[in-house]
């Protein structure tokens, strides 16, 4: 099957954008059906941020979003620390250096 480039319209913003035959070609490999509907600017907005030249999006891979950080006391040393995730009190919260000492020993806590 032959592609050839497109040129569509995205829904948000109204501007137009080329749906390349590369991208036609990929979309018919994985199979999907419809066109993208959405610029990629807008694709990326709407995602909550813009993606990383290194193509994925995985913890500290720059992947433009803002990330919440939680202020806690670590459970073993005391020392104030933040966190990228809600901790919840049935769970002991670690420093970055109490963390990888405990993994590195092996002990981890379930």
């Amino acid at each position: 099957m032959s592609f050839q480039d497109k040129t569509l319209t995205c829904i948000d913003c109204g501007q137009t954008f080329v749906f390349t035959a590369g991208e036609q070609e990929f979309f018919a490999q994985k199979g999907f059906q419809n066109e993208p509907k959405r610029c990629k600017g807008c694709k990326a907005s709407k995602r909550g941020g813009e993606r990383s030249g290194s193509g994925g999006l995985g913890a500290g891979s720059g992947a433009g979003g803002t990330r919440e950080l939680h202020e806690v006391t670590c459970s073993s040393c005391g020392q104030k620390t933040t966190v990228p995730f809600k901790p919840t009190l049935d769970r002991p919260v670690y420093c970055r250096t109490c963390f990888q000492a405990r993994r590195g020993a092996g002990m981890r806590s379930i």
